[in-house]
């Protein structure tokens, strides 16, 4: 049966409300939560654009860019982490 996008959007509030999700999930914040959740996951933009619809990648960079910076930074650090091993004199112990 056909719905409006209002009655769409009430149908999905009411199941998430019975799934036990927050009140007032709405699909936009349910969208917005997968494309999170994806990022999180180490899923690329393409494959969360597949997932979730979008058809404009800077919607999703817009919604992963905290993620992609956090992963970004980890790994950066990672690396100096590495490089600074590689480069500390060994010292002897005993």
């Amino acid at each position: 049966m056909p719905r409006s996008e209002k009655a769409f959007t009430n149908w999905l509030c009411e199941a998430a409300e019975k799934a036990g999700l927050p009140p007032h999930s709405s699909p936009h914040g349910l969208r917005k939560a997968a494309c999170r959740r994806l990022a999180e996951a180490g899923c690329t933009t393409s494959q969360i654009m597949s997932i979730t619809g979008h058809k404009n990648l800077a919607e999703v960079e817009a919604y992963t860019r905290d993620v992609n910076r956090r992963r970004l930074a980890t790994e950066a650090m990672a690396t100096i982490d590495d490089e600074w091993k590689e480069t500390e004199p060994e010292t002897k112990t005993g």
